[in-house]
């Protein structure tokens, strides 16, 4: 992806958030919002890894926001590097296709502290396409009437991992919800 067609996502997310009907935002926060905040592009964190495939104890419930669980399955696990610092994080499978949910060293500062989200792509040859510049925030972190899946503890990373979306931030956060 180029920046400049990530810029043009990010610009439909932000519309999206604003006047749609079905946005994560209480009609208040609507009115005030504008925009999220997002990482600049980083094209160092737009990868093509191979993974491996889990072969035992995959099956894994993750706790949601609301305290609920899901069943997912472990797919598989890859490794990178992130500013020379090694990272390893987990591809887990849902019935919505796969999943990576991640919290990096960022939270709870810079980024939302339950955890952040990406779909890693299936490529033909077996490789997943991630690309951490499409990060974006589960919807609780703007509305507590949704109910999401909060990172496991395997995803968990020592690494500041600068791309996506960042925590939420501005007048129309604080607006009584």
């Amino acid at each position: 992806m180029t920046p400049a067609e990530l810029e043009a996502i990010r610009r439909e997310k932000d519309q999206f958030f604003k006047q749609h009907p079905q946005s994560p935002l209480e009609p208040e926060q609507q009115d005030r919002f504008t925009g999220l905040s997002y990482y600049p592009y980083n094209p160092d964190l737009d990868l093509v890894v191979t993974a491996v495939p889990v072969k035992d104890d995959r099956r894994i419930q993750i706790e949601t926001t609301t305290g609920d669980t899901r069943i997912y399955e472990r797919y598989a696990r890859f490794d990178f590097t992130v500013d020379g610092q090694p990272v390893a994080l987990t591809i887990y499978d849902s019935p919505h296709g796969y999943f990576l949910p991640f919290v990096d060293a960022g939270a709870p500062g810079e980024t939302y502290p339950a955890g952040r989200y990406v779909e890693p792509e299936l490529l033909p040859d077996g490789r997943f396409h991630v690309d951490f510049n499409q990060v974006y925030n589960p919807t609780c972190a703007y509305n507590e009437g949704w109910s999401c899946p909060i990172t496991p503890s395997e995803n968990r990373v020592a690494v500041h991992i600068r791309a996506g979306e960042k925590n939420p931030e501005g007048a129309w956060v604080e607006v009584e919800k």
